[in-house]
């Protein structure tokens, strides 16, 4: 058997609660002294209100049910133009009410404002130049922007159902992380970063492919690069051919004199060193060049770290190098790379100390499973340490502008870091070298 309805179990609650009292009235005027047509007339007269106010305290709580009803169907459907009117403020019929206009105010608003990020995010979409590929579950295409078009060379309609094997992208799928590919597309062909995420909507999962096309950065990178080194060439030979040039000029022009002077052979002798000396510096530059371009890959072995340190701090022979020994470590790396950044690093300290008269502190310790080296010197300082890791550039008469760019080349090798800042307290620099402990 079915449960009564809500109005109906509300109707006969109102009609048990009128019911005691109406009875007791006809009890009273039927066995009173009173008049049948009095009886009859009281009678129907006390039923009838009876009847009418129970059928009036159902209307009263099934209406205002009604209406909240509708309310809510209204926002379930997304229209929050429908408001309760009449809600008094001393009830709690009326809380009700007012706090499901609240909630249609507050749907109404997110329901905005996810309509313009969600137009936001279309437009973005369609406005960058990034392929998009959403999949669902069954790997079937169900999202692609614009860009995702012109790489596929066909419009979203076309697209649009077909799986990632039958768009040719079964392979960029496959990887886990992002990786970078030379890929034909039937759009256009290069160099592209692929990028694979996942994400849920409506409960089910999907997934997301990115594809970025990274051959115009290269290209210009490319350029940057060939760019800077043809500068640092050109200013190098410029600096070393065009007195090799005057002096040779000179030279031939004391030659052809038809008389000379006397000291003409201790000229001629001078020019020469000058071609030399010049010739020299120009052989230095590009030996220096070709070791920058040249440095092979770690041979990694099992090294000790004290050693390593306490050998490269008694190599100096200008001055005492104070040592503040951390714990006994050992590391996986290349001893010979380890050694020349190390011997860079000190001598560059020591060469900054002498300047002021100070001293140069190596120490290393271990940390969050890195192993740190520090170098500090109490000369003066960087003057502009924007410029320190530049391919020759340096501040030094004699330097080559190559050691702090070898040395951090050999850090990154190691994956590892090399920084040099100033110190805060005091003055000198330290330069810091932090490599992974682990194989």
């Amino acid at each position: 058997m079915s449960p009564l309805a809500y109005e109906r179990r509300i109707l006969l609650l109102a009609l048990a609660a009128g019911g005691v009292g109406t009875g007791v009235a006809l009890l009273l005027l039927w066995f009173g002294n009173f008049t049948p047509r009095v009886q009859w007339t009281l009678t129907v007269v006390i039923a009838a209100a009876w009847l009418g106010f129970a059928f009036s305290a159902e209307q009263r709580v099934v209406f205002p049910m009604r209406t909240l009803s509708n309310l809510l169907a209204a926002l379930r459907e997304g229209d929050f133009s429908i408001r309760a009117r009449g809600a008094n403020r001393d009830d709690v019929l009326g809380e009700v009410l007012r706090e499901v206009n609240a909630l249609g105010d507050t749907l109404r608003r997110q329901r905005l404002g996810a309509l313009e990020a969600t137009t936001l995010l279309r437009k973005v979409m369609e406005e960058i130049d990034v392929a998009v590929f959403a999949f669902d579950g069954s790997g079937r295409l169900r999202l692609v922007n614009r860009a995702g078009e012109r790489l596929l060379d066909e419009p979203a309609v076309r697209l649009m159902g077909r799986t990632a094997a039958e768009l040719g992208l079964a392979n960029c799928l496959a990887h886990e992380g992002p990786h970078i590919e030379s890929i034909a597309f039937p759009g256009k062909s290069g160099r592209w970063e692929i990028r694979r995420g996942s994400f849920r909507e409506g409960g089910l999962a999907h997934q997301l492919l990115v594809i970025s096309d990274l051959s115009r950065a290269l290209r210009e990178e490319e350029r940057q690069a060939w760019q800077r080194l043809i500068r640092v060439l050109g200013h190098e030979l410029n600096n070393s051919l065009a007195p090799i040039k005057s002096v040779a000029e000179n030279l031939a022009t004391l030659l052809k004199r038809p008389v000379r002077a006397s000291d003409w052979e201790e000229d001629m002798q001078r020019g020469l060193v000058v071609i030399a000396t010049r010739s020299d510096s120009l052989a230095r530059f590009m030996n220096a060049y070709a070791r920058l371009a040249r440095l092979p890959p770690p041979a990694l072995q099992t090294m000790e770290v004290g050693p390593w340190i306490r050998r490269v701090a008694g190599l100096e022979p200008r001055m005492q190098i104070g040592l503040e020994a951390g714990p006994e470590l050992k590391i996986h790396a290349d001893p010979d790379q380890l050694e020349q950044l190390l011997i860079n690093l000190v001598h560059n300290a020591v060469d900054a100390s002498l300047e002021t008269g100070g001293g140069v502190q190596v120490g290393w310790e271990s940390s969050d499973g890195f192993l740190e080296v520090w170098v500090t010197d109490e000369g003066p300082g960087i003057p502009n340490p924007a410029n320190l890791f530049v391919p020759f550039f340096t501040t030094k008469p004699s330097g080559s502008g190559i050691g702090l760019v070898l040395s951090r080349q050999i850090a990154e090798a190691h994956r590892g870091t090399l920084t040099l800042e100033n110190v805060l307290q005091g003055h000198g620099c330290e330069a810091r070298l932090r490599l992974p402990l682990g194989n």
